[in-house]
């Protein structure tokens, strides 16, 4: 609840800085070299990448525990013509998304969730992804540069999602100073 309304305020107060209004050349990628189809934005913001997923053709939901993020989402997709499901809930519980994605996008949700809701979240993330799907995860985490230490975050990532997904590909970056890095996940058959 507290952190609802932390979220709230920044939507409210200012932009916050995760919310560049600028979709990634990771997702931009993606979505250049594979057909449309459903995709679910977990974490959705206030739409942006959403918006960008519905103008390449696809079926957008998103999702975002900030009710004042859903609204700026839904105004900001209105403007820009396209329709998109915006659904205010929690990813670690999701009760108002059903079906399955070809592709579902997490750009910086998955690592402000605890341990248990992240073990929610993988539970549902199985529901969601179609087999053969696509899940983009893009997250703060931290390798040593010999890459003989994973940071925990990398190990728990590991845990919850290789029983399900093959880990396609691993982009290590940096963000505001931050080790980060892209997994891209293919739903096992």
């Amino acid at each position: 609840m507290i952190r609802r309304l932390v979220y709230d305020l920044w939507y409210l107060l200012s932009r916050p800085p995760w919310d560049t209004e600028i979709s990634p050349p990771e997702l931009i990628a993606f979505l250049g070299s594979n057909p449309a189809g459903k995709a679910l934005d977990l974490g959705c913001g206030t739409g942006t990448n959403a918006i960008t997923m519905a103008n390449h053709g696809w079926e957008v939901v998103g999702v975002d525990f900030s009710g004042l993020a859903i609204r700026k989402a839904r105004r900001k997709a209105w403007k820009a013509g396209v329709a998109i499901k915006f659904h205010r809930d929690d990813v670690s519980r999701l009760k108002h998304v059903d079906g399955t994605y070809d592709l579902v996008l997490d750009i910086g949700c998955f690592h402000s969730l605890s341990p248990q809701e992240r073990e929610q979240y993988a539970v549902n993330l199985c529901r969601l992804v179609r087999p053969t799907g696509t899940f983009l995860l893009y997250s703060w985490i931290h390798m040593q540069a010999d890459n003989s230490t994973a940071h925990p975050l990398k190990i728990e990532i590991d845990k919850l999602f290789l029983q399900n997904f093959n880990l396609i590909s691993l982009e290590h970056g940096t963000d505001r100073g931050r080790g980060s890095a892209w997994f891209t996940f293919q739903r096992r058959a």
